[in-house]
Parts: structure tokens; sequence; C-alpha cells
């Protein structure tokens, strides 16, 4: 698989993207071929196989940029031009932890929609009692039709049994209860697709649900699907600094904290993104891979084994028949 890399985009760049590219390519060798995006002169600071190939650029969006503003104004950068490489067939796969705004604005409006799909949806990864539940769209959309989310559950769903080898999974409805009346016209005439789309489909599901780990996907609109991302990223945040900081009150609390440190180590490595690596944007033609903008080393490297799946296994083939 060609990738090209974009390794300007994120709070760690360089350096993080640049040193997950290597960890990928020591596990995958010649199975990969790799173009990083960026400053050249930035990037010779760094000691890379020779095999790395380097696509110039000094423009770099912002993460504060508008997303089409970035896509009128700045088709140099390092965002455009990694996604541009791969409109034009000279690469397989694209990943920035960049302006996820702009990378999904470039995807999109670059590549494309797949056959059959009319709204591509952004994924991550909520950990869970049993494991890690697939979310979809979590800011792609803000707006669904039935249809939409009807398309999401058969992305999503055909995404887990392929990549990582989740037999049938199930598929949730994230609605404000578990009957099927429950949710507004919009998720009751999607709970009627879903129900008839050949899938596992389980139901609606409550937001408690998505922890449980009652089904292996749920889906959701962009807005509702963003809005709970951000809730459980903050709440994590706030649940680390408060043990944090009263685990050094007294002498008591601090003894307290080393006998749990084992306790809590496995919470983190729970709830650590850089597990699963990127967001695959399901649904465009092509492969986009978009990362937390936080991604260090671990989370870049894994981020690229999975578009290597995604592309071995040809998932986007695989959506085109199954949403004809």
């Amino acid at each position: 698989m060609k990738i090209a890399v974009d390794v300007m985009g994120g709070d760690f760049a360089p350096r993080a993207p640049i040193e997950g590219v290597k960890l990928a390519h020591d596990e995958l060798g010649k199975l990969l071929e790799i173009y990083l995006v960026g400053n050249e002169n930035v990037i010779k600071k760094f000691s890379l196989p020779d095999a790395f190939k380097i696509v110039d650029t000094r423009q770099v969006i912002g993460p504060e940029e508008h997303p089409m503003e970035a896509f009128r104004k700045k088709k140099d950068s390092s965002i455009a031009l990694s996604i541009q490489m791969q409109k034009e067939g000279e690469v397989d796969a694209s990943l920035s932890a960049g302006n996820t705004g702009a990378i999904v604005a470039f995807s999109i409006l670059s590549l494309g929609r797949l056959p059959g799909v009319d709204r591509p949806a952004l994924t991550t990864f909520f950990p869970t009692k049993n494991g890690y539940t697939l979310v979809l769209d979590v800011g792609a959309n803000t707006n669904c039709k039935p249809s939409n989310l009807r398309d999401f559950g058969v992305m999503g769903s055909l995404y887990l049994e392929k990549v990582f080898k989740t037999n049938s999974p199930t598929v949730g409805l994230l609605s404000m209860g578990a009957e099927e009346s429950k949710g507004g016209q919009t998720v009751s005439e999607a709970y009627n697709l879903l129900s008839n789309a050949g899938i596992n489909f389980a139901g609606n599901i409550e937001g408690h649900d998505i922890l449980e780990g009652r089904t292996d996907v749920v889906i959701c609109n962009g807005f509702t699907g963003n809005a709970v991302l951000k809730f459980g990223e903050s709440l994590v945040d706030y649940i680390i600094t408060h043990i944090k900081e009263n685990a050094k009150a007294s002498f008591r609390t601090t003894i307290g904290g080393l006998l749990m440190k084992p306790v809590f180590k496995s919470l983190l490595d729970k709830v650590n993104y850089e597990e699963y690596g990127g967001a695959i944007l399901l649904g465009v033609n092509g492969i986009s891979v978009v990362c937390h903008g936080k991604s260090r080393s671990l989370a870049i490297r894994n981020a690229i084994l999975t578009a290597y799946k995604f592309y071995d296994f040809n998932v986007n083939a695989l959506i085109t028949e199954n949403l004809k």
C-alpha cells in the first residue's frame, strides 16, 4: 500500500507522525510505500530510511481555520496534497492528525463518494466493559436522513467484520429510549430501514449502553456523535486530574494512590485512543484516515496499520456492493 502522510498536522508534529511512520514501516516493510508530505527542510532533520519519499510544501492548515475557507485558499497545504495524491492515483491512502474539518472537507470534495453512498461518516472507538464499540458518525454530518443512518449501519458493520474480525457485529441506533417508537421521526424511520438492511441490527440503544458495550456498532448523526465524543474525552480528563490532585492531598491518600496505581494504569490504558490509532472516514472513494490532534507515534503507527487492513481487505468494494 502506498500512503501519503501529512507530517505537519497535530500537536506533536512533525516528530510524532514521522516516528509513527517509521514504526509502521518496521512492521510492514515492503508492503508499505511512504510519502511524507510537509516542509522538506524540517523533514530532512530526521533520520529516515532511503525508501521514504518527501513531498515538499510549506503551506499548513491551522487547527482553528474554517474547513471550507481552507479548501478554497490552501490547495498546496500538507492536508490538501496528501489527499490530492490519492485522487490522482499516486497513493492508495492518506493520513493526517491536522484540522479534522479540513481533512473531511478535502476528502469528500476531492475524492468524492463511493457509489451508493450519500453521506460519508467519521468513525471512532469508545472503550467499553468488553473492549471497544465503533461509533459513527462523530462529526462529518450535522443532520442525517433515515437512509444515511441505515448506510452508516451497513458501513460500520462491514468495517468491523473485515478489518477487526468481529463476527456478525451487532448494530445499535442511538436514541432517547430502547423502545422502537422513541427518538422522533428520523430515528423511527431509520429503525425500520436498519431492520431490513441485512445486518445484525439490535434495535435502539441509549447513551449509557455505549460504555456497557451492548452493541459493537453505534450509529447516530454527526452532531450527536461529536457531542458524545467530546463529553467523553472531557470526562476522562476530569477524572484523571481529580485522581492526581487528591492522591497528593495527604500522606494517607499518597499511600492509597500508590497501592491503586495498577488499577489506574489499567483504566488509562483502556481509554487510550492510541491503541486504535485513527478514524477512517467511511464512504469516501478512497482511504482517508483522521488521527486525533494529540496523537503520538504509537497512534500514528496503529492508524497506518488499520489503513493497511482496510486496503488489504478492499472494504470500499464491499461497501459499494452492499449499498447498490
